[in-house]
């Protein structure tokens, strides 16, 4: 009985042994694979399963989610002959387990020496403005070309993002002075053209105020020209008047005719620019005495005049 009872015991230890090798437990976000005397036969998914124990073994565990690899710095000397350090980020993630795990020895090492590579080729093609102005350009070249390279090693690269793109300090520099140049440059034309726009709105304006002007002096000409038709209208219809008056025999109206031509006279007399010495009556009675004389005048001049037109 002992000897049985040893067997039953150690039977029973086999078999706990057996269940416990045979049962295998994988992780969501992972998967494992299955080898059998050192052959790859079958991809376990996450959940619980069952392999035969000694023969069956768990070859690689395979992480299946998104994973992010830095890309250190390094120096990039681009078309132009200028240097410059980068460095990035990438995005991958493992579809075929078999694949990652059998094609290629250390993956994600052969990911990051892929796209170290692929940056030199893609910046070292380009110039340095390029370079800085067109970096979605330089991500979407790197993701395609890396892609496709790690396609038989099941993975997929979902992004590459170059982080940062750091010239020389002196290029830095004589970048800073060629910006403020050209924005300098910019400002000039800006004021330039103002100035020009300024010139050409006051010539504008000038032109324009030299029509409004002449167009006044013309609109003023035209109504002096009237005014003085219609004064000169109004002195014939006056001299008629007074002429009818003195064919009258109106002594009023001879006074009035003489007077007026009296006076204008002397106004002109007074307003002459030459030197004159004018000798006349200061009383306005000697005046009026020397008006009434010409009156006097006037009034027999018409009456032999009418006696020699009857």
């Amino acid at each position: 009985m002992d000897g049985l009872a040893v067997f039953i015991l150690i039977v029973a230890i086999f078999s706990i042994v057996l269940i416990i090798k045979s049962v295998t437990m994988v992780r969501q976000g992972f998967e494992y694979t299955v080898e059998r005397f050192g052959e790859y036969t079958r991809t376990l998914s996450p959940g619980l399963h069952m392999i035969i124990p000694f023969l069956d073994r768990i070859g690689a565990k395979m992480n299946m989610m998104e994973t992010v690899i830095d890309v250190p710095s390094q120096e990039v000397i681009t078309k132009d002959n200028a240097m410059v350090r980068v460095d990035g980020v990438v995005f991958f993630q493992v579809l075929n387990a078999a694949q990652a795990a059998y094609e290629v020895n250390n993956l994600t090492r052969a990911i990051l020496n892929l796209t170290m590579t692929n940056i030199r080729t893609v910046m070292g093609s380009m110039d340095l403005d390029e370079l800085l102005s067109q970096r979605d350009t330089i991500n979407a070249q790197l993701l395609h070309v890396v892609d496709e390279a790690t396609g038989p090693w099941g993975v997929k690269v979902t992004r590459i993002e170059i982080k940062d793109i750091s010239p020389p300090k002196d290029l830095v520099d004589s970048m800073a002075r060629q910006m403020k140049a050209e924005r300098d440059k910019r400002a000039a034309i800006l004021v330039a053209e103002g100035e020009k726009q300024a010139a050409i709105l006051q010539a504008d304006g000038e032109k324009q105020a030299a029509i409004l002007e002449a167009e006044g002096q013309k609109e003023a000409a035209y109504r002096e020209a009237e005014a003085r038709e219609r004064l000169a209208q109004a002195e014939a219809k006056a001299t008629t008047d007074v002429s009818s008056a003195i064919a009258s025999g109106d002594i009023q109206a001879v006074n009035y005719f003489v007077a007026n031509k009296y006076v204008e006279a002397l106004k002109e007399v007074a307003t002459a620019p030459n030197q004159k010495v004018i000798l006349m009556p200061l009383e306005a009675s000697n005046v009026i005495g020397a008006l009434g004389g010409i009156t006097e005048i006037a009034k027999e001049a018409f009456s032999k005049e009418t006696g020699g037109n009857n």
